[in-house]
């Protein structure tokens, strides 16, 4: 250096602050976290020790009933005059007669609910006859029915001793029965024997009073009314017609047989004419 030139000074520049912030905010976040977590573990701890102890708890009431249970045991040996080998052995064949019990009672349980398969089947096969009946039973009316109606057709109608137009003639009993089921008439099939009390049939009294087989004429009184009308001479399969009641309604009857002692027919009355009140009149 020359003389007279002045000195150069060095003046070195303040360290930056900031690297030292950096460390102590990473001290104090290690610091916070190792604290958190030497409390989680410690709180773990707490409840591992907890548990070991309700276990310990357990093993050992467990332990008693176990020491219990052999008492028990060996009292009830003693009480049996038994070893505890022999009770055990017991126990054993009790067990296996209960198991024994068990499969009985399930192949009992199996049997009857074969038995039991059998049984609906049985009654299953009788529902099918049953049915089948009843398909038959339908056929059967259906053939009734067109029976019938095949019978009314071929019946004829014709005028009555009293000039009245008559209803459809039956000249046996199975055109009876096709006229009672169209419905349109009362209708009181009779028998009537010579020499008999009037019968009563409907609101009216018969008697037979004479018989022709020979050619199929009779003579009868019908009492109606309080009147008897005497119906000589009447033809077989001839509508005998008279009027009674209060309505004046028109009643006729119809013998289709004539024996020597005995006459069959029936006798007809509106539909809405009263009901017999007695079999019989004396």
């Amino acid at each position: 250096m020359s003389e007279g030139e002045q000195p150069t000074v060095y003046h070195p520049e303040p360290q930056s602050n900031v690297g030292k912030w950096i460390l102590i905010a990473l001290a104090i976040v290690y610091v916070g976290a190792s604290a958190f977590f030497i409390y989680d573990q410690h709180a773990k701890l707490d409840k591992v020790t907890q548990a070991q102890a309700v276990s310990d708890k357990q093993i050992g009431d467990l332990t008693k009933r176990m020491q219990s249970a052999e008492a028990d045991s060996e009292t009830l040996a003693q009480q049996l005059g038994m070893t505890k080998k022999e009770l055990a052995t017991r126990a054993a064949e009790l067990q296996r007669a209960q198991q024994a019990a068990s499969a009985s009672a399930a192949a009992r349980i199996a049997a009857q609910a074969e038995e039991e398969k059998k049984d609906v089947g049985a009654v299953s096969g009788e529902v099918g006859a049953v049915k089948t009946d009843v398909g038959g039973v339908k056929t059967d009316v259906a053939a009734t029915k067109a029976s019938l109606e095949a019978t009314i057709a071929k019946l004829q109608s014709t005028v009555g001793d009293l000039n009245v137009q008559s209803g459809l003639i039956a000249n046996t009993r199975g055109d009876l029965e096709a006229l009672k089921h169209k419905g349109d008439r009362q209708y009181y099939e009779f028998t009537l024997l010579k020499g008999s009390k009037p019968q009563a049939f409907s609101t009216v009294a018969l008697q037979l009073k004479k018989t022709d087989p020979k050619r199929g004429k009779y003579s009868l009184d019908v009492t109606a009314d309080d009147k008897t009308i005497e119906k000589k001479d009447r033809n077989q399969s001839e509508p005998v017609q008279f009027y009674t009641g209060r309505d004046h309604m028109l009643y006729e009857l119809v013998v289709w047989t004539v024996d020597k002692n005995k006459v069959t027919g029936y006798l007809s009355t509106p539909k809405n004419a009263p009901i017999p009140v007695s079999a019989t009149q004396q």
